[in-house]
């Protein structure tokens, strides 16, 4: 806690986190309110899944976006995208009928692209306005704050919502994107003018590529952490087959989101002392190992104990996205970072959106009895597999220089 204290001192560290609340507070907001939005438009059911696929689909093209974030200086491009998109938002006014849907989708996806170069950006960025040493506690507090907004903003989109439209909540997230901008401006931090290589775009985002396969650490973790995500995307698609075993109405889903959610405020505050004592593979597996025994424990059929199950996929889940991206940020030199992190975001969240597809279908061929100990057990795995790794590098780099080279 100390050290979160330290990383809330440092002035460069307290605006970015100031501008992750603010505008991860729009973005929620708007990611309940658009889907209403649509269904209100047209009175489709399928339509406003549509709204998720359009913001996520620029997420499989992440390693190529990603390279934008190392050919130009950071700060102006962040402070770029975020104007941008919120103009972009401002034309969302003018959807006020199913003939504006084209317009709707279209600034989906841009919010969607505009999101994958600056995560690319902001990861590289951090690395040089934080010291190194408070990067895990600083990604650690990044993801409380993103996800201690979403304990109030989804409220507050639906009552914006509610009193004056989707174009008042589209407003409300323009006005977070211009804050962040601003937020954004007041960083102190030195960035020279990245160097061109004169190599083309393709090599350049292979460079990246390569970059994260090629260190057995990177590779390690980012598997991992898609493993994970391909695997609580599935078990997430139990969620209103487990409320409706339990008796209640699918409003109570929203309950279980709270307790997640308050587990991932708790594990964002202890990631960075964890990661410090545990290191970063150690770390991961100890989340992984949770997530796995809550995904299944929520086969039973008992309040309390899906309750607990759901706080113990808060706290569990994020260690591997944290251990993760602190080891991008530490292990990747900073003319690579915006590529190297836009392809571990591709590897770790690409497999979420096909969990979400093939999870919708499995769960009307069996029960949540039978499909979420095997989600668990597979998680199981991949927690070992990380531990063993993590033992087999410990004991490599305590070995003697006489045992690895024997008289």
């Amino acid at each position: 806690m100390t050290t979160s204290l330290t990383v809330l001192r440092d002035r460069n560290a307290g605006l970015y986190l100031t501008g992750v609340v603010v505008s991860a507070f729009g973005t929620t907001s708007l990611s309940l309110a658009v889907g209403v939005w649509v269904k209100d438009l047209t009175g489709s059911d399928s339509l406003p899944a549509l709204c998720m696929l359009a913001a996520w689909a620029p997420t499989f093209a992440g390693p190529p976006l990603g390279t934008i974030a190392d050919r130009v200086r950071r700060r102006p491009l962040l402070i770029a995208l975020n104007l941008g998109l919120a103009a972009a938002l401002a034309t969302l006014f003018t959807v006020r009928s199913p003939d504006g849907l084209w317009l709707l989708f279209t600034v989906l996806l841009l919010y969607g692209t505009v999101g994958v170069v600056a995560e690319a950006a902001e990861s590289a960025l951090v690395t040089a306005a934080v010291p190194g040493r408070l990067l895990g506690d600083f990604n650690g507090l990044r993801m409380t704050a993103a996800e201690g907004t979403k304990l109030v903003a989804p409220l507050a989109g639906a009552a914006l919502y509610a009193a004056f439209g989707g174009p008042a909540v589209a407003c409300l997230d323009a006005v977070t994107f211009v804050l962040a901008a601003g937020l954004c401006a007041l960083l102190r931090v030195h960035e020279e003018r990245p160097v061109r290589s004169g190599a083309g775009w393709s090599k350049e985002t292979a460079e990246g590529v390569r970059h994260l396969w090629g260190d057995p650490e990177l590779r390690t973790l980012v598997r991992a952490g898609g493993t994970t995500m391909l695997l609580t995307a599935l078990s997430s698609t139990t969620t209103y087959a487990v409320v409706d075993r339990l008796g209640h109405s699918p409003a109570w889903t929203g309950v279980l989101y709270a307790a997640q959610g308050a587990g991932s405020v708790t594990a964002g505050l202890v990631s960075g002392a964890a990661l410090r004592r545990l290191g970063g593979r150690r770390f991961a597996a100890a989340g992984t190992a949770l997530t796995a025994c809550a995904v299944a424990a929520r086969a039973l059929p008992c309040d309390a104990v899906v309750l607990a199950s759901a706080a113990g996929i808060g706290l569990g889940l994020p260690c591997v996205l944290v251990a993760a991206f602190t080891a991008v940020q530490r292990r990747t030199p900073g003319p690579l970072l915006g590529r190297a992190t836009a392809t571990a975001n591709t590897l770790v969240f690409t497999p979420n959106i096909v969990g979400l597809g093939a999870g919708a279908g499995l769960v009307e061929l069996a029960s949540p009895a039978l499909l979420l100990p095997l989600y668990g057990c597979g998680l199981l795995v991949t927690a070992a597999a990380l531990a063993q790794r993590a033992d087999s590098a410990s004991r490599t780099a305590t070995r003697s220089p006489s045992d690895a080279n024997p008289a």
